[in-house]
């Protein structure tokens, strides 16, 4: 029901897109809350049947990574100027439901959890919100993008979208992108600090923490790029967006590829 109301939100965007998003539209709001709600109640029955946080396959870390931003985007939705960031997530949102609901990404694993203690449940959400701030920071960088297309090419549909000004759209990416590298950085210390790989393993040699090492390194560099050599505007917002798309194409491929991760 969630991924089906994201679609109807998605379509219903696409109208508002066309139209250069001049109305102040709570239809769509209330359709991404309705579809929040729905995926909320998925995961707590999920949680609640398996007595476990449900972040062990990739099927759960997707849903958590979706439900990440469709629960951030209904607190910042409640602010008029920002609730056009549903008709940029609705469509992300649609994508990550449709992939998550893949045949064979959902293993049957019997009610034995996969993860035991405290540090590995808070490794594993710290990391999944790290990717769900990094996810709303592409959508702002997207809007980002539209707004300055607007304002160079279309400049009265700039002037009369409800789409947020530049600076802000600006702002709110570093602050994605800052709050998100901070969630990486505490989940990878974490791990680090408290995990012991399984015997026959190392976490050197092991794929999924290869590939989350290089996002951080990703993410470090686009700061860094951000803060010291004035990279930001239009050039940041490729980097949050293109970072985002990169970590949706090849992390279920790190996680598959995991001796650690996919036992």
């Amino acid at each position: 029901m969630a991924v089906l109301l994201y679609g109807g939100s998605a379509l219903y965007s696409i109208f508002l897109l066309r139209r250069g998003l001049r109305r102040d539209n709570w239809l769509n709001y209330g359709l991404l809350a309705l579809a929040c709600a729905f995926h909320t109640v998925a995961m707590l029955k999920r949680g609640f049947s398996l007595q476990r946080c449900p972040i062990n396959n990739l099927y759960e870390a997707v849903a958590f990574i979706g439900w990440t931003i469709s629960a951030s985007y209904l607190f910042i939705g409640l602010f008029s100027k920002w609730r056009s960031f549903g008709a940029f997530a609705s469509p992300l949102l649609l994508v990550l439901g449709i992939f998550a609901l893949m045949p064979g990404l959902d293993p049957p694993r019997g009610d034995k959890p996969n993860f035991s203690g405290w540090e590995v449940s808070l490794h594993a959400v710290l990391l999944l919100l790290s990717y769900g701030s990094f996810g709303l920071a592409s959508v702002a960088g997207l809007m980002y993008l539209t707004q300055e297309r607007n304002l160079k090419w279309r400049k009265l549909e700039a002037v009369f979208s409800l789409i947020p000004p530049i600076q802000r759209l600006e702002a709110i990416t570093g602050w994605s992108v800052g709050a998100g590298f901070l969630l990486l950085t505490s989940g990878l210390a974490l791990g680090a600090v408290f995990l012991t790989p399984p015997p026959g393993t190392s976490f050197f040699k092991d794929a999924k923490v290869i590939w989350s090492m290089l996002v951080w390194g990703l993410y470090l560099a686009l700061m860094v790029s951000r803060w010291q050599f004035a990279q930001r505007g239009r050039r940041f917002a490729f980097g949050a967006v293109g970072g985002f798309v990169f970590i949706m194409l090849t992390f279920w491929g790190a996680k598959l590829l995991s001796n650690i991760h996919n036992p």
